[in-house]
């Protein structure tokens, strides 16, 4: 039975993710409105006990926190940027956009919320939808600190909230972050299953010793971190000349195997320039003064 006493929340959009958060919160007793321009999407929300607003601008007046989830942060400004939102006036609105996008974007639709007079946080879901409302479910938010604060209990409904700073873009840049350190595990995972199945060793055998070393590698992290922070890179458990000759290793085991080299070249290709900088005694993160620059045109 819904809580009367939990504050109402307000969803706009209804993809597999919106119906997710919905879903969430009516399940931990909030008074839940939903929105979205295909009305038949809100169905299962209603038998619920969701409330579908007749309009995105009695969606936004029916509850002080909206969380909006949309297709991209265009969709989100044209969406609210109408007279049927008050002329695009969302005075006294608290906005969580959920949507995916780029940290330019967030900083700039936060200017834009401002102007309108919303209160205005950015967020980024690292789940799928069926984790929603678990511990499991992590999501980003970046704003004000307060807003964040003052809409927290509701949020805690979805999973594990973290604030990670004023900076409207810190979500978006955390998000995209994450997906850089999951593309690396999993391609290099997939250059060795394909090293490894030359020799007959099918993927599920070799995922356990992938995994070990992963975590292991994970374990580094802190360390190398404060010598990213201190600026100060000495060679506690390997100079980077010494990692050089282990991805030539690799690259010529590689190609003598008939397995695609191209990802340990570009591994190779990085160190070379910061040896040749002068930083091959040092340890490895002392590439970081690599991955600071753009490419070379």
């Amino acid at each position: 039975m819904t809580d009367r006493t939990a504050a109402p929340v307000t969803v706009i959009g209804l993809g597999l993710m919106g119906q997710a958060l919905a879903g969430a919160f009516l399940r931990a007793g909030h008074p839940t409105t939903v929105w979205n321009r295909t009305h038949a999407k809100a169905a299962a929300l209603v038998a619920e006990g969701a409330h579908l607003a007749p309009s995105v601008g009695a969606a936004l007046h029916a509850s002080p926190l909206t969380l909006v989830c949309l297709t991209d942060y265009r969709a989100v400004r044209e969406l609210l940027d109408t007279d049927e939102v008050n002329g695009g006036k969302l005075d006294g609105t608290t906005l969580l956009n959920l949507t995916s996008g780029d940290s330019a974007q967030a900083r700039d639709t936060a200017r834009w919320a401002e102007r309108r007079g919303a209160r205005y946080l950015d967020g980024a879901i690292m789940a799928v939808p069926p984790v929603i409302g678990t511990a499991e479910a992590v999501i980003l938010h970046s704003g004000p600190k307060a807003d964040f604060e003052a809409h927290r209990p509701a949020l805690e409904a979805l999973g594990t909230v973290t604030h990670l700073g004023e900076d409207h873009g810190l979500a978006a840049l955390y998000d995209v972050a994450g997906l850089a350190m999951m593309w690396s595990v999993l391609n290099a995972w997939l250059q060795g299953t394909a090293m490894l199945r030359t020799a007959g060793v099918d993927a599920a055998t070799y995922a356990p010793f992938a995994r070990q070393i992963a975590a292991g590698v994970a374990d580094w992290l802190p360390g190398y971190a404060e010598q990213i922070d201190a600026g100060s890179f000495p060679a506690e458990v390997s100079a980077l000349e010494t990692d050089a000759r282990a991805m030539e290793h690799l690259i010529e085991e590689s190609e003598a195997l008939g397995v695609n080299a191209e990802l340990p070249k570009l591994f190779k290709a990085m160190a070379e320039r910061a040896i040749a900088a002068g930083h091959g005694g040092e340890q490895y993160p002392v590439l970081i003064e690599e991955f600071g620059r753009p490419a070379a045109g």
